[in-house]
């Protein structure tokens, strides 16, 4: 019987509607039929709405989602990031980096990369350089990937090549980056089997190659289909998705 764990892992910035509800149901059974321990991570690091988080445990038990450990709340591990941080730049793979989104947005890119890739302005600053930025804005700290593509293997889509850039770890408010954050409390965790929406896909190559770098192991994939509107894209409340109090509210 394997030893680790599945997990579902929401950020409190709102309530669950029945289209993240589908995806934590779907953690919880490849978890169980695997028999491995279901967790639930309240990733709490960004976008936090007052009381999300309780009424998110609530849907969750409400549909007998039983989790086996307590919540795990990534604000209370900062230090855990910051380590993994250290360890990195102790090897020379963080720069710091002081460029916008607008910046970014409009920077030229690799060929083939895809809008928004970070093209490596301030990864050969020089001391000079650096000293210069820090008087008009706080850096953040980004990795120095040596690749950029990383393969992974999902069990929905098979083997799956995606970009990795020089992906950020802290922004500039000091605040660790999610592919970090996602990373060491995965492996700290046990958790070696992630079942999360299939628009997560492009962020396991970064992760598994962060997990690695990081000498942890990467889990086994399965990125879900999403539920999708009528005119196939991605189910959000405009478009009438609807939580499970607001069924029951309606007499559902």
């Amino acid at each position: 019987m394997p030893a680790g764990a599945g997990r579902f892992a929401p950020s409190p910035s709102g309530d669950l509607h029945l289209g993240n509800l589908r995806t934590a149901m779907l953690a919880w059974l490849f978890a169980r039929s695997t028999g491995r321990r279901f967790l639930v991570r309240i990733e709490d690091l960004d976008r936090v709405r007052a009381g999300a988080e309780h009424r998110q445990l609530a849907g969750l038990a409400a549909l007998g989602l039983a989790w086996d450990t307590e919540v795990v709340r990534q604000s209370g591990r900062l230090e855990r990031y910051l380590d993994a941080v250290g360890q990195l730049r102790a090897r020379g793979l963080v720069y710091e980096c002081f460029c916008t989104r607008r910046e970014i947005l409009h920077a030229p890119t690799a060929p083939h990369a895809p809008q928004g890739a970070y093209p490596g302005t301030c990864r050969d600053l020089d001391e000079a350089g650096r000293q210069a930025r820090r008087r008009t804005r706080p850096a953040a700290l980004r990795l120095r990937a040596d690749t950029d593509r990383f393969t992974v293997r999902d069990q929905l889509h098979g083997n799956y090549t995606g970009m990795v850039d020089d992906m950020v770890l802290l922004r500039n408010d000091g605040v660790p980056a999610y592919n970090l954050a996602a990373v060491v409390d995965d492996a700290a965790q046990g958790v070696d089997q992630v079942v999360r929406g299939d628009d997560l896909l492009s962020s396991a190559p970064r992760q598994a190659y962060l997990a690695g770098l990081l000498g942890l192991p990467a889990p086994r994939y399965a990125h879900v289909p999403l539920v999708l509107n009528p005119e196939r894209r991605r189910l959000a409340k405009r478009d009438g998705a609807v939580t499970l109090g607001e069924l029951v509210k309606g007499g559902m």
